[in-house]
């Protein structure tokens, strides 16, 4: 319609004052999104004020019958293009698999930041919840006293928790937090679960990972969505209280994140009694307690070659319970997931056979499965794993900002070096990040939200953003970090990060595939409607959704192009204060994302699902506008803090900083016909040179490193949820109360450096001149006392475990004599004397 504008305009000879209203008056249309009668009305006006030739009112109603007269639209627009469309098909083929996975979840706010234009008042209204008084009752006491009797270190060296930890892991119902009270359960919420999964990840990996599996995608989760009557009667009560250990088999040698190709099998057939059974086989791995469970949750594709269930030959994947005890099972291997000491296990059956009641959902259930899959995963990617993540962020956070400030190298702690202040500040930012995105993705499942595209992005981005925390953590500790032993808190995250990159889906394919290449589809207002109007050859359906699709592109081209030039100043926010300008820029960065996916979905059709470099760029644009989001929410719902103010400044920069680094990733390599140059110059230069962040800045870093090496309020409120030990013996608790006696003693240092520059002491280190800045009474006998206390308590902080070689070698399979025969012939254990040392030299 713009063009219809100029058009007339150069036809009537316009003057530019009447040239700069029309320009206005596009660029008004264009960025408020205004319906087709309104240009065609605005059309209308301009002819008739310069009493336009006939040939331009010929024009403006052709224009109208076609665009705007629905029948003929269709007839004859429409008709062509959706032939066409299907002639060279130019939009991707969903197999039955994909249409069932974009099925099963439902859309919440990722539709928002798809639209272009993302409705803040919404997303403000949203949920973010707090857990009710028995969840918290539980937090406190069952979940503190579980982490309370398990020591990590012992864990790992045992390679399995200690029968008293399995036993109150079952007598208190960990194995039951999903399973609704009706049936013995604790009928716990999504927040619960994940507040549970966080804190036992903060004292110990493993347990964590034994305690969240069962409550994730598995045989509990089926049976309260999908299980019969009698199914759920028998087995949930039996669930809850350990009675039953569940596993669920998925994963195969050959079918990993392409769940749909496994080969696990079932065939139907009717016994001698004339009762209906299924035959199975299958090899499976991965499968967590699979080697001690007592029900098997197992995933295979059903055959029904004589239709005795009535619904065809090839029902395709079918979930069904086996007890593991039958006939033809194999258990009891482990495999060895970089010795993180889960059970995570091998299964296989050959030729078990169990009543068709035993498919979860009866008979009615098979071929269902992968609904039944989808439809949990999406809430399971979303609770456990983020869950994992986020406590694992805390505990770094706690240990690594505690460490900056006990640590000190060359006089000084080693937090104050601008070189170590720069992962504590992320470790800092990144904890809370990802808090907010916990906290906000609990409270869209509570309200009943399954958002497939949302838990896609909190699994890849909480487990890809946990693994830089650790790293960073590492790198502080230095020594302290890659030292083995019951004081290094650190390592064990270090081997566990690896195996949640892998598992629920791997995230290269999470990232490359199904972030955007399921929200493209399933989160745009039109595309999947025309995907099944194309499918269905529905024309009427088409033409609705195509022209309203057109519509949403030139929309969202003219709101990308004045959100940009204006830096989103254009945009609205629903806050006043230091949060607005977020809100405002995040706009632009949702109408730029809409316009370019919906260039790049145009000009690429089908071709796009293969790009997987291009959607990976796409999928990073997405994940940190939630991520930012979440910030913002969190932000609001906590009451707008004062001094969480270089919190939010640091997350948002953050956010927008890898926005900007996807965008000129898309704006390098999308080759939109005819326009590749367009992007790859002009644009490009146009983003380099207007970025909407280059990231946080020293200073707000600094901030950030600086607030958690204090003890106070606001970091343990960062740090809420995470488990923290009471005996004094602890290395989480010794480490503390160095750090707390350190920072203290600081205030002595500061009198004894003051009376150095007033020449009362020599230039020497303050550590050095305690004697005599007290015998001179610049500080008093309790600062003495103070800063001996806090250095003896530094030095047992800092120190590292040793063992002897003996206990060394204590959990080697094939242990080696200790001494080699050089070595046999020297004197040890100290019993060289001076001689002996005047030997050897001479």
């Amino acid at each position: 319609m713009e063009a219809l504008f100029f058009g007339f305009l150069s036809g009537l000879e316009a003057s530019w004052p009447v040239w700069v209203g029309a320009v206005a008056a596009v660029l008004i249309l264009g960025f408020t999104g205004a319906p087709l009668m309104l240009w065609l009305l605005g059309s209308g006006l301009l002819l008739w004020g310069y009493a336009a030739p006939t040939w331009a009112w010929v024009t403006l109603g052709v224009i109208a019958l076609f665009f705007a007269v629905k029948p003929v639209r269709r007839a004859t627009l429409s008709n062509g293009i959706m032939k066409g469309m299907k002639a060279f098909n130019f939009l991707p083929v969903i197999s039955k698999t994909e249409q069932t996975a974009i099925d099963a979840g439902t859309v919440w706010i990722d539709g928002e930041l798809f639209s272009g234009k993302p409705d803040f008042n919404r997303i403000l209204n949203e949920s973010y919840p707090e857990l009710n008084e028995r969840e918290q009752a539980f937090l406190d006491n069952q979940v503190e006293e579980l982490c309370a009797m398990t020591n990590d270190w012992e864990v790992f060296q045992n390679r399995d928790m200690p029968p008293e930890v399995w036993d109150y892991v079952l007598k208190q119902r960990f194995f039951g937090l999903i399973i609704p009270e009706e049936y013995g359960g604790l009928g716990f919420s999504a927040l619960a679960n994940s507040a549970i999964v966080a804190k036992l990840t903060s004292r110990c990996g493993p347990l964590a990972t034994t305690v969240m599996v069962p409550n994730s995608l598995g045989p509990a989760e089926l049976l309260i969505h999908y299980g019969t009557k009698e199914q759920k009667d028998y087995y949930l009560p039996r669930l809850a209280v350990g009675d039953e250990i569940p596993c669920f088999a998925l994963t195969e040698p050959n079918a990993g994140s392409d769940a749909g190709a496994i080969s696990s099998n079932g065939v139907v057939f009717k016994g001698e009694d004339g009762k209906l059974y299924v035959r199975l086989n299958w090899d499976k791995r991965y499968i967590t307690l699979a080697a001690i469970a007592t029900v098997l949750g197992l995933a295979f594709k059903l055959r029904d070659p004589e239709n005795l269930l009535g619904k065809g030959e090839d029902l395709g994947i079918t979930c069904a319970l086996i007890p593991t005890d039958l006939s033809g099972i194999k258990l009891g291997e482990r495999h060895d997931p970089l010795g993180v000491p889960f059970y995570n296990c091998p299964t296989s059956g050959k030729d078990v056979v169990v009543p068709v009641n035993a498919i979860i959902g009866g008979p009615e259930g098979a071929g269902l499965g992968w609904k039944m899959l989808m439809e949990c995963l999406a809430a399971g990617r979303g609770i456990s794993l983020p869950a994992s993540s986020a406590g694992g962020m805390k505990a770094m956070l706690r240990v690594t900002s505690a460490y900056a400030a006990v640590r000190k190298q060359f006089g000084l702690p080693i937090g104050k070096f601008e070189g170590i202040e720069e992962p504590v500040s992320r470790i800092a930012g990144y904890t809370y990040i990802f808090e907010a995105a916990r906290r906000f993705t609990c409270g869209a499942l509570m309200d009943g939200a399954k958002p497939a595209v949302v838990t896609a992005i909190a699994k890849y981005s909480f487990t890809e953003s946990f693994r830089e925390v650790v790293n960073d953590s590492m790198d502080v500790l230095g020594g302290a970090a890659i030292s083995k032993g019951p004081k290094n808190m650190i390592a064990h995250g270090y081997y566990s990060v690896p195996v949640s990159i892998t598992v629920e889906g791997a995230n290269i394919l999470t990232r490359t595939l199904m972030i955007f290449g399921q929200g493209a589809i399933r989160c745009h207002p039109y595309a999947l409607k025309e995907i099944q109007a194309l499918t269905n050859n529905d024309l009427k359906a088409f033409d609705d959704a195509f022209w309203k699709h057109i519509g949403h592109v030139g929309h969202n081209f003219f709101r990308s192009v004045l959100l940009s030039v204006t830096r989103g100043r254009l945009a609205g926010s629903p806050v006043n204060g230091v949060a607005a300008p977020y809100y405002k820029k995040m706009s632009w960065a949702s109408a730029t994302f809409a316009f370019i996916a919906d260039l790049a979905m145009g000009s690429l059709g089908g071709a796009l699902k293969i790009r997987e470099k291009l959607t990976g760029r796409f999928a990073d644009v997405l994940i940190w506008m939630y991520l930012g989001t979440s910030v913002l929410r969190r932000f609001e719902a906590e009451g707008r803090r004062k001094e969480d103010e270089a919190f939010l400044h640091y997350a948002m920069q953050l956010s927008f900083a890898n926005i900007q680094q996807a965008f000129d990733g898309i704006f390098r390599h999308l080759d939109v016909p005819g326009l590749g140059w367009l992007f790859k110059g002009p644009v490009a230069l146009w983003s380099r040179t207007n970025t909407m962040s280059s990231g946080p800045s020293d200073k707000i870093a600094q901030r950030l490193a600086k607030a958690v090496q204090i003890p106070g309020q606001q970091r343990d409120r960062f740090t809420e949820g995470m488990f923290m030990p009471k005996p004094e013996s602890e290395p989480l608790t010794q480490l503390e109360r160095a750090f707390r006696l350190s920072v203290q003693s600081e205030d002595v240092a500061r009198k004894i450096k003051d009376a150095i520059r007033a020449k009362k002491l020599p230039r020497m280190k303050p550590a050095l001149l305690l004697d005599a800045a007290l015998e001179k009474g610049i500080i008093t006998q309790a600062d003495f006392d103070l800063v001996k206390l806090a250095e003896k308590e530094r030095a047992e902080a800092v120190r590292v475990d040793s063992f002897t070689l003996e206990e060394y070698k204590k959990t080697a399979k094939n242990p080696q004599p200790t001494l080699n025969v050089r070595a046999a012939q020297k004197p040890q254990n100290g019993n060289s004397d001076l001689k002996d040392v005047e030997k050897v030299l001479n």
